[in-house]
């Protein structure tokens, strides 16, 4: 048996064989086939010591199920140790219920993949009242990257503007809003924002003259119905800015919702590729790969000596 090999699923192509490439180690897609009443079978590729499985978890619904059936067969044909790369990592929000009979979503998916893999591996993981993300997967190893860095490196290849302000929608962004800013010597803010429902915020920047004739920056790890990026665009717009930018780490909107965000004054969104978007500009490739080299380096074949 080989020590270590990479599979994907069909909808984690974007990463997973560039995954295998960049780590010098074996890839498999691992494929699907759907029944006529829907359900599904997985069929894995040759099973490692160590399998590095690769699903980001938008759109998560069909995938779990899938992981389920391919960490079964990748055991059962002998791997010892099953690593979960999900760069988006889906169902983090709900972390309480906020009514009376919600289920906790983050609670049961965090027990449920905790169940299956021994190490999970993330980037920029939505969680508020959450304090890390080893509490999220109770019993196995979990790593919560930042995309800071691989922002950082795109910015400093286009010589960002030194005079640009780097906004952040709200209080729970400040911390990752001032990496950004800081490792580029700009300034920062963030807004105060009031959810009124999925797809309505109120927006209000506490310090709006300071983006009088300046470039804007807006960065914020999800983008999905865009409700908060237009109204922050309109606010920073009516503020003076110059320009308006954004960069997204999550981008789940529909690529449709353009249009809107250049009504509201956005010149350009980018997006990490944590999942395939029209908008993908920052690679997260040399992030994922550097958080697994010890999966890769000096892992001993099964039943040989140390």
């Amino acid at each position: 048996m080989i020590r270590t090999a990479v599979q994907w699923l069909p909808t984690s192509t974007h990463f997973g064989p560039r995954l295998a490439e960049t780590l010098g180690i074996a890839g498999h897609e691992i494929t699907l086939h759907r029944f006529p009443d829907g359900e599904l079978r997985a069929t894995v590729g040759p099973a490692a010591a160590t399998t590095i499985v690769c699903c980001s978890l938008n759109q998560p619904n069909e995938k779990l199920v899938a992981l389920l059936f391919g960490a079964e067969a990748l055991r059962r044909n002998g791997a010892k140790r099953l690593v979960l790369v999900s760069p988006y990592l889906g169902y983090m929000r709900q972390d309480t219920a906020f009514h009376p009979g919600e289920a906790i979503s983050q609670r049961a998916i965090g027990a449920l993949l905790a169940n299956i893999f021994d190490r999970v591996i993330t980037v920029d993981a939505h969680l508020h009242r959450t304090p890390s993300l080893t509490s999220v997967f109770p019993g196995i190893e979990a790593d919560n990257l930042s995309a800071a860095p691989a922002i950082e490196a795109l910015l400093r290849a286009e010589t960002i503007a030194p005079t640009t302000v780097v906004v952040g929608p709200d209080e729970e962004s400040r911390s990752w809003v001032a990496d950004v800013a800081g490792r580029l010597g700009l300034a920062y803010t963030v807004a105060q924002k009031v959810r009124r429902s999925d797809q309505s915020v109120q927006i209000a920047l506490t310090d709006a003259a300071l983006f009088v004739d300046r470039p804007a920056l807006f960065i914020d790890d999800i983008v999905s119905s865009g409700g908060t990026l237009t109204a922050c665009a309109e606010a920073i717009a009516a503020s003076g800015a110059s320009s308006i930018e954004a960069i997204v780490v999550h981008a789940l909107f529909p690529p449709a919702l353009m249009t809107a965000f250049g009504r509201a004054g956005i010149r350009a969104v980018r997006s990490t590729n944590s999942v395939p978007h029209p908008t993908n500009a920052v690679s997260l490739d040399d992030l994922l790969a550097r958080a697994l080299r010890r999966e890769v380096v000096g892992i001993p074949e099964i039943g040989s000596t140390p």
